[in-house]
């Protein structure tokens, strides 16, 4: 029996048409119950529709960066009621707490665009750059209360090159992330 994923994501949704693609070929034996985005012209909404999948807007009620506690209570029921194996942040950018976290422990998965513990919060890719550092790259962990501070699943390294500007690290970031989530999606499975 294949696991069921539900995806929250706030962008274009590149991480979660990974994990389509890896649906597709049989690398990964799942299937995506519902995509939900926090904002309501988010192109994950529409890749998901393209598959037939079902899209929701989460109304945050106006608040920009805040995920209201009522919210994600409801979100939780909905997944619940949908039978979601594992929840994957794919570009979420609102911080996952209690009912969410309670309703599915160790079972909310993340990406991150650094090599955490470095670099956590918003374009990480941006502060390794100015950091310095030779090498940074991407990190699928566990979502805990924290700020990206959850258990490490896998993560894999992206060297910086010179000359490189945030907008060509964050690219070939990407493409390590595109391979890495959804094989740390087929890692944490052993957990579920």
């Amino acid at each position: 029996m294949s696991i069921r994923l539900a995806v929250l994501g706030s962008g274009s949704g590149s991480n979660c048409q990974s994990i389509f693609n890896a649906i597709d070929d049989g690398r990964l034996d799942a299937e995506v119950v519902i995509v939900l985005s926090d904002h309501e012209d988010a192109f994950i909404l529409e890749r998901a529709r393209r598959r037939g999948v079902p899209a929701e807007y989460m109304d945050c009620g106006g608040y920009k960066n805040k995920f209201p506690l009522e919210l994600q209570a409801e979100i939780a029921a909905k997944l619940q009621a949908l039978r979601v194996d594992l929840v994957c942040l794919a570009g979420f950018m609102r911080l996952v707490k209690q009912p969410l976290l309670q309703a599915f422990p160790n079972r909310i998965l993340n990406i991150h665009p650094a090599l955490l513990p470095n670099f956590p919060g918003v374009e990480a890719w941006k502060q390794a750059l100015e950091a310095g550092v030779p090498q940074t790259g991407c990190t699928v962990h566990y979502v805990d209360s924290g700020m990206d501070s959850g258990e490490i699943i896998m993560q894999a390294f992206v060297p910086v090159l010179p000359g490189d500007t945030p907008e060509s690290l964050h690219a070939r970031i990407q493409v390590q992330e595109h391979i890495l989530y959804p094989a740390a999606i087929l890692s944490a499975l052993s957990r579920v």
